[in-house]
């Protein structure tokens, strides 16, 4: 039988790798993508030391040539895409006025047309087995704008719309589609050092581990299709919302 493979398009150093290690624990090859590969090479090496098999690739999302060239180097060297994650984030803050044209198209880009990409080639390889598991990271801006946050809370919006049509349209074909709405600020390296008072929260669970975002997006892949869930919502519990 061929290997399974989780892709996890943004594997940064919290949300992204903490779902390629989960799933690289269950005996799927994690295959991690981000701009520049070399960047990856310590997760390799992280999975790797836990027993598990990985593979970095350095990858534009927003790039229609490599998305499709990555699906089919993947399904033809590795393994069967059995799990496709699309894990960018594109946060950026810009009073309306400040916002040019070009950050507001590559914020789209980045949120949004990526998503598409990986959700269309995805289906592609997963509809012919009638199997597989496509899940978006989603935000706050995914339900609802925010000052100096038009374009990140554009781009939200729109993968979630991606998402929502994707599971409509691919379920009955016995893919399942999620959208996870992460709100609140999860433990990084950005968060400790650019808000500390914030994550002084940690000491309470008072923001997100992600390592228990990477629990839930195992728990989603493994639901049976009698009690899908399409759109799951994470926060701590001190989060108003």
């Amino acid at each position: 039988m061929a290997d399974k493979v989780a892709l996890v398009i943004g594997a940064g150093d919290a949300t992204g790798g903490a779902i390629a290690r989960r799933f690289a624990k269950e005996g799927y090859v994690a295959c991690m993508t981000r701009r520049h590969a070399e960047k990856l090479e310590p997760l390799v090496r992280h999975i790797e030391a836990e027993g598990g098999r990985a593979r970095g690739f350095g990858n534009d999302a927003r790039k229609e040539e490599q998305v499709v060239a990555l699906f089919e180097e993947i399904e033809r060297d590795i393994g069967e895409i059995e799990v496709a994650v699309y894990n960018i984030g594109a946060n950026v803050n810009f009073p309306i006025r400040e916002t040019s044209s070009r950050v507001f198209f590559k914020v789209w880009e980045m949120a949004c047309f990526g998503g598409f990409l990986m959700g269309r080639e995805a289906a592609k390889v997963m509809a012919p087995r009638k199997r597989g598991t496509i899940i978006f990271t989603g935000a706050t801006a995914s339900l609802r704008g925010a000052a100096g946050f038009s374009a990140f809370s554009a781009g939200k919006h729109a993968l979630r719309a991606v998402a929502h049509s994707m599971a409509r349209e691919l379920g009955p074909e016995g893919i399942h589609v999620a959208h996870v709405v992460i709100d609140g600020a999860i433990d990084t390296a950005f968060i400790r050092e650019m808000f500390p008072e914030r994550y002084k929260l940690k000491e309470q669970d008072g923001i997100l581990d992600p390592d228990q975002i990477a629990e839930n997006y195992w728990y989603l892949h493994n639901q049976d299709r009698s009690a899908w869930t399409h759109e799951m919502d994470l926060r701590p519990w001190i989060e108003k919302f």
